[in-house]
């Protein structure tokens, strides 16, 4: 992120908190800003995604180290969360079966939306929201590639067992 960005300052209130989780009201923000919100923030769930290119405030928190976990735009609040630095994964014979939490991780980590990751794998978009969903989850072959994904792009998770 560039230092004269809107967004430096809440960057730099993130990147200083040492906690795994930060809960500011969208009048808090606004006071690390100097500045107020666009009303977009205000009214639409997507100005808070945690998109990775075309937007200077998913950079700010993305570059600390953090997510947007929830957004309440009745009571204006937004949580951050710092994403999980290692996985815990069960093996089932061979290969690990990926789920839910850990496919939208892995993505998360390449920093991808679901159609970048969706065209990583040679699959829908749809087949990508519907695993980070819980509606199925990655087939064995999948799974093998996902570990090889996962793999190249030194996305950590162990397995237990």
């Amino acid at each position: 992120m560039k230092g004269g960005s809107k967004y430096q300052p809440l960057l730099e209130y993130l990147r200083r908190s040492n906690q795994p989780e930060v809960m500011l009201s969208f009048a808090e923000v606004e006071v690390l800003l100097g500045d107020r919100l666009p009303d977009s923030a205000r009214s639409q769930r997507g100005w808070w995604s945690n998109r990775s290119q075309g937007a200077l405030q998913a950079t700010a928190w993305m570059d600390a180290g953090y997510l947007v976990s929830a957004v309440d735009l009745t009571r204006q609040q937004v949580t951050f969360r710092k994403p999980l630095v290692e996985y815990k994964v069960r093996p089932v014979g061979e290969p690990v079966l990926w789920n839910h939490d850990l496919v939208r991780a892995l993505r998360l980590h390449l920093n991808f939306t679901q159609a970048q990751l969706a065209t990583e794998l040679g699959v829908r978009q749809q087949t990508i929201s519907e695993w980070e969903q819980g509606v199925y989850a990655p087939s064995r072959a999948m799974s093998k590639y996902l570990s090889l994904v996962a793999e190249r792009a030194s996305f950590r998770y162990r397995t237990e067992g």
